[in-house]
């Protein structure tokens, strides 16, 4: 699966089915790739409608698929219908009918679920099947689904593009160890997700739901085999050991986080203190300024009107002593 096809399947269910209780299906298309393996590496939607009561009530149109798929393979013609997808979030009863529709394009069709409600999700998204004929306990033969792995995929384009991407949603304060010790962690979480899908088969095989198989439990025989002994007194030690070095670094780094942090903090406060201070300064400079300003201006209008007066009265004596001369 290309990461474009799960950003359309995304898209898709966001403008279609947003908190809703319905799903959204459409087409798959893509490549055959070396030793029998998928490409696909597009997809389109289909309109689908079906009742949530009814699992045998729905509507998958056909007509537009067969339309929307011409169009696309003018575009590019080397991609072929490798089959649907749903958003699930589980295979419903309608399911090998809608199957059937699909396998007039092709005859061996896969089915992805994708899993878009889900937020806290654990592991790939998706989840494939094929079809394959099946022998009932009643003797009749019918299609049933056959779980096939996933991975996910993309050009050297495709990276770039989803790097991009997720520039904004990676925390850039977290180092290389911090995130090592949370793939682990999430790691772990899958691996006891796996057994505990692992005992709840074997739980149904045991009270007589399931058949048994014996390809399965060989496969379960090969895992339990895999997996380490943490009984074993060395063992244990090596996993404390590493353990606490891993949390010895962690406290040390988110120590050393928190106390710049901290620093950081009163630096701020130091230096918006300080700025206070300056602007009060200038705001004391400019108003001392404008009162000195002030005063010189009020100080030249008095200066002024002095000489005027002083001009007046000057003025005055002249007329009195011309006017006693011609007397």
């Amino acid at each position: 699966m290309h990461p474009t096809v799960l950003l359309s399947i995304v898209d898709h269910y966001n403008r279609v089915a947003k908190d809703t209780r319905k799903r959204v299906v459409g087409t798959l298309l893509g490549e055959y790739g070396d030793k029998g393996k998928l490409q696909v590496t597009n997809c389109f939607a289909v309109p689908f409608e079906e009742d949530l009561d009814e699992p045998d009530v729905w509507f998958f149109d056909h007509i537009y698929h067969e339309e929307m798929f011409n169009m696309m393979r003018r575009i590019n013609g080397r991609e072929k219908i490798l089959g649907w997808y749903s958003t699930g979030p589980d295979s419903k009863k309608n399911d090998i009918q809608i199957n059937e529709i699909l396998r007039r394009y092709n005859t061996m069709p896969v089915y992805v679920i994708c899993r878009v409600q889900e937020t806290q999700q654990i592991g790939l998204p998706t989840t494939a099947y094929f079809t394959q004929e099946e022998i009932d306990q009643d003797g009749n033969l019918r299609r049933q689904f056959i779980h096939v792995p996933t991975s996910i995929g993309a050009t050297q384009a495709e990276e770039v593009g989803v790097e991009h991407l997720l520039r904004d949603i990676k925390d850039a304060s977290q180092g290389t160890l911090s995130k090592q010790v949370s793939d682990k962690t999430q790691g772990l979480k899958v691996l006891a997700g796996k057994l505990r899908e692992m005992k709840i088969y074997l739980q149904k095989v045991i009270s007589g739901e399931y058949r048994y198989n014996q390809s399965i439990i060989d496969n379960y025989q090969d895992i339990f085999n895999l997996l380490p002994n943490l009984k074993v007194e060395e063992m244990v030690r090596s996993f404390s050991v590493k353990s606490n070095d891993y949390m010895y670094v962690i406290y040390v780094s988110a120590l050393i986080r928190s106390i710049l942090s901290l620093h950081d903090l009163i630096n701020n406060k130091i230096q918006g203190k300080e700025d206070e201070a300056e602007n009060a300064r200038r705001q004391q400079e400019k108003e001392d300024a404008a009162k000195k300003a002030k005063e010189e201006e009020e100080k030249k209008k008095e200066e002024e009107a002095k000489k005027k007066l002083e001009g007046a009265a000057s003025e005055d004596k002249k007329a009195e002593e011309s006017k006693g001369a011609s007397k």
